[in-house]
């Protein structure tokens, strides 16, 4: 049964009358400083890897990777869902939201053993983003060989 335009603002305007209003401004402020703070740990690593030695862009790439263990191991913990409820977006963006929705499926499973529960479910989120990921650079590159003639460093 189809309801007629006015039944139908009545009722939205009924269900509103029930409905919390969403504090936004909360939201925004909560994701805006846990992603900053999550920044600023990212941005403490890769000064601590520049003044190793390592140029910018080389340096990017240990970042990353500690952010990602970092994220794995506070979801092992327990403690980023916790965080990412607090921070939303905030939490979620950063490459440590990757690693958590890498982890967090292999958490969820571990009760069935390391390798067919922790094993088999770590790449359930990630795997598609690494096979896919992996083949569109396949494609891309035999584009760029076709239509450019080889490789160029």
């Amino acid at each position: 049964m189809k309801l007629s335009p006015e039944a139908a603002q009545t009722y939205d305007q009924k269900r509103l009358a029930h409905h919390p209003p969403v504090p936004v401004a909360r939201h925004f402020w909560r994701a805006f400083w846990v992603g900053g703070l999550i920044s600023t740990v990212g941005q403490f690593f890769l000064s601590y890897f520049e003044k190793k030695g390592l140029m910018p862009d080389q340096a990017a790439i240990p970042t990353a990777a500690v952010l990602v263990v970092l994220g794995a191991l506070l979801t092992g913990l327990g403690l980023y869902d916790r965080i990412a409820s607090y921070g939303g977006m905030g939490a979620a963006l950063p490459i440590t939201g990757f690693a958590n929705s890498m982890v967090a499926p292999a958490m969820e499973f571990r009760r069935d053993g390391w390798v067919m529960g922790v094993g088999a479910r770590l790449f359930q989120v990630a795997g598609p983003v690494f096979v896919f990921g992996t083949l569109a650079s396949l494609f891309v590159g035999s584009l760029w060989y076709l239509f450019y003639g080889g490789f160029t460093g």
